[in-house]
């Protein structure tokens, strides 16, 4: 399996062994655009592969922070209280570049910035860029996702 992230489109599709597209899911890249640097709050370009999976078995809309659950349920009531919080909302898919000097070590190495595939509250909209850098899915659809893929899993993110 791979996984297709297509920025233009705001689109993720998973695809079997032989490029057949399985599932399309919206999503939501970088407010900022695509870029690779450090401190860029963009979205990386290129290979990757999902380095870590975080969060199996956890409830919808669990609300993490630095990758271990807080013990919260997001709801927008909590929303409220942190208006300008990117949420990493129900499970996390770390990707890890996989093209030296581009993606990977040095100040632009996706996994030292951070770079998730993620859940989000259900008011963002998805289809738009809005994010600080990572991949943002609607909670349901990252469930699918992640129930799908293995650690390992190639991600390609294409301009």
């Amino acid at each position: 399996m791979k996984i297709n992230i297509q920025i233009a489109s705001q689109q993720l599709e998973l695809c079997d062994d032989t490029g057949r597209v399985l599932h399309r899911y919206a999503v939501s890249t970088a407010k900022n655009g695509v870029g690779e640097m450090f401190g860029s709050y963009c979205t990386p370009r290129g290979l990757h592969i999902i380095r870590a999976k975080i969060g199996a078995g956890q409830p919808e809309n669990t609300v993490f922070v630095r990758r271990r659950p807080t013990g919260e349920i997001y709801t927008p009531e909590l929303g409220a209280q942190f208006p300008e919080r990117d949420w990493i909302l129900t499970r996390i898919l770390w990707l890890s570049g996989c093209e030296v000097g581009f993606n990977r070590l040095g100040k632009s190495d996706t996994m030292r910035r951070y770079i998730y595939i993620h859940g989000t509250p259900d008011s963002v909209q998805l289809g738009k860029p809005g994010s600080h850098g990572c991949i943002r899915m609607s909670n349901t659809d990252l469930i699918d996702l992640f129930d799908l893929v293995p650690a390992g899993t190639a991600v390609e993110i294409i301009e």
